[in-house]
């Protein structure tokens, strides 16, 4: 498969508090297997953007011994796997960065997020109000007593604790910033808020860093739902589970107690605890939360069910088949946060362009404060002044938050659906799929072979016989073909020995002293057992789009099994849908190529290619990629393996409860429903518009300001508005891809 975008990890100017935490879960290596080094999880409350991320990681690159690094932006929490001497050495770096990292155990699983942020009305919402009170009030006494001492002193008096109530994290940071030399939000605000009292503005100074702080809160309050979209998602599993003990009694215990064998029993109603396979009851399941499916999914013994999935009609007991950090809700909710650490084209382009924005407009307000003077006439305070309001225009929040928060919010979306896209790269490169190569079996049909016709060659002998001599050897072997021939007979099973399945040609075993063989065609011509005669009667089964398995003996071919799978109804309605796209729909398939004509027709698809091996899937994606362009596989993540690593983008199809095709494929389809590709290549095509609109928007505002900036028309206060009602419209506007729920 083609490897999954690493993150780049690059400085962008952002440091905008929590509306940069749009992009929860970072993943960086661990220690390897080969270095056994513990790790140990902090939690650090300030570190809520990529951008700190960053900070982070430079001030841990001078630091010998540290084995890997893991981020959660969305818990706020830093893995660092180190021995102890440079775990010291690494705390103390985190320190001087100015955040303040605090150890969590290893068993501690509650919330980070929660747990990090502010708790009760007066940290999270009432320093704020009060910052901004006191600076309505400093701004009051300036404009009602501007001449008068004692009310200056106060003025200043209140817009100095409003700066500290509003701005204190802010200061500390920023202060960090600019001790290192760099340039981010925090460092540009506490210069402006800085100048501006110095300058004698203090009354605008506490008005702007107050707004600013009201703004962050009410942007990271939004971001959270594109967090809290993927976080959601654990709470859909049931804490406990009725769990049968070793004396036949029922006890409730918490799942993660839980072990893999154990007998759990749900009632009607109940949420499934863990993934499982049925062992008694027959009911109906709602899998919507897991594979996105829309109808129930009736289930009896045998079926396996997942975690998090909404038990309906009947009471059941099944076996556990994983621990509950492991099931497959999990590993859905593991792959998304996986996912967020690949960053998209346009994430990337942000972040670069970012990287030069910034420090550009930062020697803009510089040359201003110290040339407007001479060349414009303008007195020293109101240069400084200027170039302040420069300072608070040029923050990139805005554009930089308009990418991450957009792409999770994809991610989430797609999730919802049943499609675990692995990255932000290939949610915005799934637009630009030309070719999508379509395997038959389990993809395009129902992979559920029956029997539909069974036609002895030899009318003189008894059928009964036949079948039953059909069914013995069908019924040994594990073959989709083999297993619906046997289910397809009604006849008792006769004793077979020296069984042997022949791959890719059927299997042989001996009856009664003689040998038969349940062979395909290939092997039967191999056997020189074939005729002009069985040709045509194989053609006719063959042009119907059956898949014909013969029953013989040493001598002849006694019988024609005609196997059919039956189309799914979505697929011609997915088919139509890729071609509405502008999509070239392949069929690559390893069955004879009257069948996969037959099959390609009724699904609607014109370009057809049979009798494939594995090698030659390959081949066939390769040659798509140079007449079409981008080209994409869907499979199981096993069986077309190379395919699906040839290809552009690999669909993995079915995947709930597998643990290879999630791991195999770029986009992971829950479910068989092959409507879920152009799902994703509309998803795709949503998000890359709505990530350019957020490029154009943050830009075109910064834009106007800076006009009106340069040209007088502009105070501080209008700054900050500007900035931050710039950041909330971008949230918004990315947030929109989680409302908005695709065709089924």
């Amino acid at each position: 498969m083609n490897p999954t975008h690493q993150r780049q990890q690059v400085d962008t100017a952002c440091g905008c508090g929590s509306g940069c935490a749009a992009s929860p879960a970072v993943g960086g290596p661990m220690a390897s297997k080969a270095t056994a080094v513990e790790p140990h999880r902090f939690r650090i409350a300030n570190m809520d953007c990529a951008s700190e991320e960053s900070e982070i990681r430079r001030a841990l690159d001078g630091v010998a011994g540290i084995r890997g690094l893991q981020f959660n932006l969305g818990d706020r929490e830093l893995t660092i796997a180190a021995e102890d001497h440079a775990l010291r050495l690494a705390l103390d770096a985190v320190r001087k960065a100015g955040f303040k990292p605090e150890p969590l155990g290893v068993e501690d699983k509650s919330d980070g997020a929660t747990a990090a942020a502010p708790t009760g009305f007066w940290a999270s919402w009432g320093k704020l109000i009060a910052a901004l009170g006191l600076a309505v009030a400093a701004e009051g006494l300036a404009f009602a007593l501007p001449d008068s001492w004692p009310a200056r002193a106060l003025g200043m008096a209140l817009a100095a604790v409003a700066i500290t109530l509003a701005g204190f994290s802010v200061y500390g940071k920023g202060l960090s910033a600019l001790r290192q030399g760099r340039l981010n939000i925090n460092a540009l605000m506490t210069v402006a808020v800085t100048g501006a009292f110095l300058i004698g503005q203090w009354p605008e100074a506490a008005m702007v860093m107050a707004l600013y702080a009201i703004a962050e809160a009410i942007e990271a309050r939004a971001v959270d739902r594109a967090r809290n979209a993927i976080k959601s998602l654990l709470a859909l599993a049931p804490e406990q589970a009725e769990v049968r003990q070793g004396d036949g009694s029922w006890t409730r215990v918490g799942v993660k107690a839980v072990v893999v064998d154990a007998t759990v029993r749900i009632r009607p109603g109940e949420r499934v605890p863990l993934d499982g396979v049925v062992t008694l009851g027959q009911s109906a399941i709602d899998q919507s939360p897991v594979t996105g499916e829309s109808l129930p999914i009736d289930k009896a013994p045998g079926d396996e069910v997942y975690a998090g999935t909404i038990n309906q009609s009947a009471a059941l007991e099944f076996r556990v088949t994983a621990p509950a950090s492991d099931s497959t809700l999990a590993r859905i909710i593991h792959a998304v946060e996986q996912a967020q650490s690949s960053r998209a084209p346009t994430q990337r382009f942000v972040d670069r362009f970012a990287a030069i924005y910034t420090p550009a407009v930062f020697i803009l307000a510089v040359a201003v404060a110290l040339l407007a003077p001479w060349l414009a006439g303008l007195t020293w305070i109101q240069a400084v002044y200027k170039a302040l309001v420069l300072l608070v225009i040029a923050c990139p929040c805005a554009l930089v938050i308009s990418t991450p928060v957009t792409v999770v919010s994809g991610l989430a979306a797609g999730a919802r659906r049943g499609i675990l896209i692995k990255g932000g790269v290939y949610l915005e490169d799934a637009r630009k799929i030309k070719a999508v190569a379509l395997d038959k079996t389990g993809t395009i049909t129902e992979g559920k072979p029956r029997l539909v016709a069974f036609e002895p060659m030899d009318t003189s002998l008894d059928q009964r016989v036949l079948e039953g001599l059909a069914k013995s050897l069908a019924a040994r072997s594990d073959h989709p073909v083999s297993k619906a021939i046997a289910e397809g007979l009604s006849t008792a099973d006769l004793e077979v020995g020296e069984f042997q399945a022949v791959a890719g040609r059927g299997v042989q075993g001996i009856i009664g002293n003689h040998s038969y063989a349940l062979a395909n065609h290939r092997w039967i011509e191999e056997r020189g057992q074939c005729s002009a005669e069985l040709e045509a009667r194989l053609a006719v089964h063959e042009e119907a789009g059956r898949t014909v398995t013969l029953l013989a003996n040493s001598e002849r071919v006694m019988a024609i099994c005609a196997v059919a799978d039956t189309i799914k109804p979505s697929s011609a309605q997915a088919v139509a849908d890729l071609r509405s796209l502008g999509v070239t729909p392949v069929m690559l398939t390893g069955d004879n190529i009257a069948t996969a004509r037959t099959v390609g027709s009724q699904a609607g698809i014109a370009e057809v290619r049979g009798n494939l091996l594995p090698e030659d899937k390959l081949q066939a994606i390769g040659e798509l990629q140079q007449r079409l362009g981008i080209t994409a596989m869907t499979g199981d993540g096993i069986n077309d393996a190379p395919a699906l690593a040839k290809a552009d983008i690999g669909f993995a199809m079915g995947a709930a409860g597998t643990h290879t095709a999630m791991e195999a494929a770029d986009v992971v389809v829950m479910n068989d429903d092959l409507r879920r590709l152009p799902e994703t290549i509309r998803l795709s095509k949503r998000t890359h518009a709505v990530l350019w609109q957020n490029i154009s928007l943050a830009l075109g505002i910064k834009l106007v300001f800076l006009l009106l900036a340069i040209f007088d028309n502009a105070s501080m206060w209008m700054a900050v508005f500007a900035d931050m009602g710039a950041s909330l419209l971008v949230v918004f506007n990315g947030l929109r891809l989680l409302g908005r729920q695709q065709s089924k």
